[in-house]
């Protein structure tokens, strides 16, 4: 009888189910790229799912890559313009995006993008986004380049659009805009090039309002926002939201256009109250200019941006969920919206995170007008009225510099507890949260569902 040579049968045995085992992990990773591209082909963040295995805390950063890699994987093949690559901007590299018609027709966004200085940072160089102004788009557009060029604010990027449209009617803060702004969010996240802690927003008169408004709008994604020679009604732009990130507003005193200086004036009101009442918060730097009017330096604000580096996760902040041009934001910071709890009101959430312990005070928020201009209308001052919210849903992201993760958390709503115990991690969790974000400083490994 012929002998079974048993080690070689068990050598090709085990090559066989190694050969298995990474086909079913190609096929596993194959799987997250393609669900991201569909979020972002959908525009919507991955539905909330368990099913993943459980992830321990040791293992996070490891996870963490693997779903990075994946979400890069699945961006370069979305069908969608990129950013060039980087060369220096006074070469005048330009690039154009394509708004969606839906949102507005015949719009096509030109942008500069490119770099200033020779020098590289060990985390990347901080990227400036600037808005220019109301005047023909061309021009504008132009002065823009030239201003960029010269403020010292080297080593950094700069992308410089110009508006698709002109005219009373078109402005950098609506909807088509804002799909423009969250394109150029993701891809400035997929940059290694770029520090993704410090992206600044800055804009002269019509992009001054525009800079104010995408300040509170956008604020869990600045560093710092810098609007010059503008000044908007607050209900445009909660100063509230604006807690973590460094702002600046410079105005002349006598800019008295569209009332600039003294929206300006109460605008440092409101962040004045505000630092003082949460010490080590809301920086600021509002002031009128003496003898200015429209036309102010505009050079001091970039160094003075540039000085703030963002807190991706910050322990302590506010979001009023306001909408823009009828459109709200689906999150902010960490948290996730998955039902409003009053769709014809704005939404108040104030987080506070010690100890293992979150706290979330979430109010419905009113607005009375006490002062409106009698020329053009518009409404100038208010009084908000905050009650408490009930009926709305949301996602409390968590990761290990909010919480020991090893330990227990409580969240507490509105002086009730929702929940007490200990939050599993899962890759899953980091999909949903990068998927909603595209902050590659936000993939959150684990998740609380909190309905109040």
């Amino acid at each position: 009888m012929k002998k079974t040579k048993l080690p070689a049968l068990l050598l090709g045995a085990s090559l066989s189910l190694l050969s298995v085992a990474v086909q079913a992990q190609e096929a596993a990773e194959e799987g997250k790229v393609q669900l991201f591209v569909s979020s972002i082909e959908e525009g919507m963040p991955l539905d909330r799912s368990t099913s993943s295995p459980k992830l321990e805390v040791s293992d996070l950063q490891e996870a963490r890559r693997g779903v990075w890699a994946a979400w890069k994987q699945a961006n370069a093949k979305v069908k969608e313009p990129k950013l060039p690559a980087v060369a220096a901007l006074d070469t005048g590299l330009t690039g154009k995006i394509v708004l969606p018609a839906a949102l507005e027709p015949s719009a096509v966004m030109d942008y500069y993008w490119g770099r200033k200085g020779e020098d590289t940072l060990p985390g990347g160089l901080p990227v400036f986004v600037y808005l220019h102004g109301s005047g023909p788009r061309d021009a504008e557009w132009s002065t823009g380049f030239k201003l960029a060029n010269r403020f010292e604010d080297a080593p950094s990027l700069y992308f410089i659009p110009r508006i698709p449209n002109e005219g009373s009617y078109y402005r950098w803060w609506q909807r088509g805009k804002q799909w423009a702004w969250e394109w150029l969010l993701r891809q400035l996240m997929l940059l290694d090039e770029v520090d993704a802690r410090r992206i600044y927003v800055f804009g002269i008169s019509e992009g001054g309002y525009g800079s104010q408004r995408l300040a509170s709008f956008y604020a869990d994604y600045w560093a710092a926002a810098g609007p010059m020679a503008g000044g908007e009604p607050l209900k445009n732009a909660p100063a509230e939201n604006c807690g973590c990130i460094g702002f600046s507003l410079l105005t002349g005193a006598d800019d008295g256009g569209f009332y600039r200086n003294l929206l300006t004036g109460w605008t440092a009101e409101a962040f004045d109250s505000l630092a003082n009442a949460c010490p080590g918060m809301y920086p600021h730097r509002v002031e009128l200019i003496p003898g200015r009017g429209h036309a102010i330096d505009y050079r001091p604000t970039t160094p003075w941006l540039k000085s703030f580096v963002r807190n991706p996760s910050p322990a302590e902040y506010v979001w009023e969920d306001f909408e823009m041009d009828g459109r709200h934001r689906r999150g902010f910071y960490n948290l996730l919206v998955e039902k409003r709890p009053c769709d014809s009101l704005r939404t108040m959430y104030k987080v506070r995170i010690r100890d293992n312990k979150v706290n979330l005070e979430v109010s419905d928020v009113r607005y009375r007008t006490v002062l409106t201009d009698s020329i053009w209308g518009i409404e100038l001052r208010f009084a908000k009225i905050l009650t408490p919210a009930t009926g709305g849903e949301l996602t409390l992201f968590l990761d290990e510099h909010l919480v020991d993760l090893r330990r227990k958390v409580t969240v507490t709503v509105n002086g009730r507890r929702v929940f007490r115990g200990r939050v599993a991690c899962r890759e899953a969790d980091m999909m949903r949260s990068l998927s909603a974000f595209y902050d590659r400083e936000r993939i959150y490994p684990a998740s609380v569902r909190v309905q109040y």
